[in-house]
């Protein structure tokens, strides 16, 4: 147990983690210097957020040909809460962070919305939220600081100003830089992008928002036009730091009833407490609060954006493309940031079905955000859903999270065009599996992408339904004292409560409960796999085989001879049992020389990796082995004994619960196994020793 945690402790814990800059005001002569030790401190919205992501980590998959970012692929932060899974989701993710690298070089798409299109459950809204709090954590870390400034003692010099604005922070959070001219300005950021190293270069072109303007023009006045002195003395650079939380460089907008929709939710309103002080048309009276106001130098998430009336996404048509806001009776505001939007399918084809919507729809750049379609990444969205509740004590039956991601992935393929191509097939070269199979994967893709109303993945049984069963079945299996959670009891809460979930249209019931049944039969395939593996797995043997198709493969590529376990003799390399073992996975004849060079490959690449031969670890070759050894050692089992269970006699059972249980099942679990698998392999090899 560790120790306890006292306020002491808890107060300094706290205290490592506050930038040591964060409270302490410095000149405008200090923060040039900064700037010239380093410039990145000038970026603009796109390139922080750009650094950001890559800040917390990269790598590239070259299969896929995406980077994956750790952010999504690891969450650092949040020890891997918050991970993402499948290839559709990093793709994404990989095209989202390329808009905003674009966007950080000037390319245009900075002056687009990146639009998150998805289904409903897709993750889009959970990234958005995992990027917002990336974006908070990397500006407290010294390689994304920013800093804008305040405005000090202005009551001695501007006479009519309030007691209570003596001192008054920048209401846009901008970039000290814009109190330069603009002559002087550009002087300073061509300096910098000299000692710049990064992909893209500085740019500065904003005016101060209105109300420091006129606190610039009239101290300007004061002294003569004397700038240094007006930033010596009425200007301090203060650390900041984003926080949704008080809405500063991060703002969510959500649509609110389309009767109370209000443009200065966006742009900002009169501040009435102000408009007495100092009159309608004085810049001080304006209350910078709205959301666009909000998330300058950062983030603006819309969410459920397409939702909003047309008149009211007006006001994104200049936010995007000209980086301005235009609040009523007030001058044009310059904002910074990187606006995302997210909205559903029924949203989408609304909109963009509406001519009158074109000059909004050309401002957005689309990104779309499908449901993912590999189902063991599925099974391990589930997975995590487990870790990070407080589940009861359940055991969670091998298949059942990966056949309950099957069915979800299913509901969510494109039918293949390829009629000798059944969409489980389809499913499992997704998955990764077959992949030797004369099943072209790419085409496969583009075929779906060529038959999709968007792209395959945007639309099916959501995730989130997936999980709300398996939680519904987790629960009904404590309330029954059950210990275990198996894939047939997932199985029927999905037939249960397909039909009543809101998401799931009627005229997909039929469909969906037929993929159901083919999940139910792959299931069922998988169980008796496991009953044989019971029954006469020996991990043993299954290496010693392993390493003697090794031995004749290697022989058969290199055109070599092997010596013969009896005689040692050099022998022919044995055809007859590799193809003893090759058959396990019904590879055809003309295809065995691919399958060899395929595990002499994976043995090679291990050996240089300075890894053992374990054919356990290689998943095709694995299942051919213990097919086999079933061939060998079947004609041993007492099959009456599975059939019956009067005939089974305990010990024997228990050898085969105790086989079951070193797979992963509970006891419970393996019984039940034996009961709905075991019958089925003995009447299929009693049938065929009739034969």
């Amino acid at each position: 147990m560790t120790d306890r945690h006292t306020l002491e402790r808890l107060s300094e814990e706290y205290r490592t983690n506050v930038p040591d800059d964060l409270r302490e005001p410095r000149s405008f002569d200090w923060y040039l210097d900064a700037l010239y030790e380093e410039p990145r401190i000038a970026r603009n919205a796109h390139q922080r957020v750009a650094d950001m992501f890559d800040h917390y980590g990269t790598r590239y998959d070259e299969e896929r040909g995406v980077v994956e970012y750790a952010l999504a692929a690891d969450d650092p932060l949040h020890d891997g809460e918050n991970v993402f899974y499948g290839r559709e989701v990093h793709e994404s993710i990989h095209e989202f962070v390329n808009k905003v690298k674009s966007g950080a070089r000037g390319l245009g798409p900075e002056k687009r919305i990146k639009l998150l299109l998805g289904p409903v459950g897709s993750g889009k809204s959970h990234f958005d939220w995992l990027t917002r709090r990336y974006f908070e954590a990397y500006t407290r870390e010294e390689a994304g600081r920013m800093y804008t400034f305040r405005w000090v003692d202005l009551c001695s010099v501007i006479d009519d100003q309030d007691p209570a604005d003596d001192a008054v922070r920048s209401p846009m959070n901008q970039d000290p830089l814009v109190l330069l001219p603009r002559p002087q300005r550009e002087e300073v950021i061509e300096d910098l992008n000299e000692r710049l190293d990064a992909p893209y270069s500085l740019r500065n072109d904003q005016h101060p928002d209105p109300a420091s303007e006129f606190y610039l023009n009239e101290l300007l006045a004061h002294y003569d036009d004397d700038l240094q002195r007006v930033l010596d003395e009425h200007v301090e650079v203060v650390r900041l730091v984003a926080d949704e939380n008080r809405r500063e460089c991060i703002e969510t907008f959500e649509p609110k009833d389309k009767k109370n929709q209000d443009e200065t939710e966006l742009t900002g309103d009169v501040n009435y407490a102000k408009l007495a002080v100092y009159g309608e048309s004085d810049p001080r009276a304006f209350d910078y609060a709205g959301a666009f106001c909000n998330a300058n130098r950062g983030l603006f998430s819309g969410e459920e954006l397409l939702k909003l009336q047309r008149e009211f996404l007006y006001d994104f048509l200049h936010a995007s493309q000209e980086s301005t806001i235009k609040p009523k009776n007030n001058p044009r505001i310059d904002i910074d940031q990187v606006i995302v939007g997210r909205t559903n399918m029924p949203e989408y084809r609304e909109k963009t079905g509406d001519e009158k919507m074109e000059a909004f729809n050309d401002r957005t750049k689309r990104i779309d955000y499908p449901y993912v379609l590999e189902y063991e990444s599925e099974a391990k969205i589930y997975e995590k859903m487990l870790d990070n509740a407080d589940v009861p004590n359940v055991h969670v039956e091998p298949h059942a999270l990966e056949m309950a991601g099957l069915f979800g992935v299913l509901t969510r393929l494109e039918e293949p065009t390829d009629e000798t191509v059944s969409l489980l097939d389809k499913a499992k070269v997704y998955n990764g599996e077959l992949e030797d199979e004369e099943i072209d994967r790419r085409k496969l893709r583009e075929d779906a992408a060529e038959q999709a109303d968007v792209s395959e993945g945007m639309d099916g049984v959501s995730a989130r339904f997936i999980g709300d069963e398996i939680a519904e079945a987790i629960m009904d299996a404590t309330h029954r004292e059950r210990g275990y959670l198996s894939p047939l009891s997932v199985f029927d809460h999905f037939e249960a409560n397909l039909g009543g979930h809101g998401s799931i249209a009627a005229e997909d019931l039929d469909r969906y409960e037929r993929l159901l049944e083919t999940v139910r039969e792959e299931y069922r395939e998988r169980a008796i796999e496991d009953v044989r593996h019971a029954l006469a797995y020996d991990v043993d043997e299954l290496r010693r085989q392993g390493e003697k198709y090794m031995d004749h493969v290697m022989a058969y590529i290199d055109d070599d001879t092997v010596d013969d376990e009896l005689t040692g003799r050099e022998t022919e390399p044995d055809e007859t049992f590799m193809r003893a073992v090759e058959e396990q996975l019904d590879v055809p004849s003309d295809r065995k020389d691919d399958f060899r060079q395929e595990v002499s490959n994976w043995v090679s690449r291990r050996a240089r990796e300075g890894r053992d031969f374990d054919p356990q670890e290689n998943d095709r070759l694995r299942r051919a082995l213990e097919r086999k050894l079933w061939e060998d050692k079947k004609h041993n089992i007492n099959f009456s004994a599975l059939v019956s269970a009067t005939d089974l006699d305990d010990e024997e059972r228990s050898a085969w619960v105790d086989a079951l249980v070193d797979r992963g099942y509970s006891e419970d679990g393996a019984a039940e196994v034996l009961e709905y698998a075991g019958a089925a392999v003995a009447r299929s090899e009693i049938e065929d020793g009739g034969d």
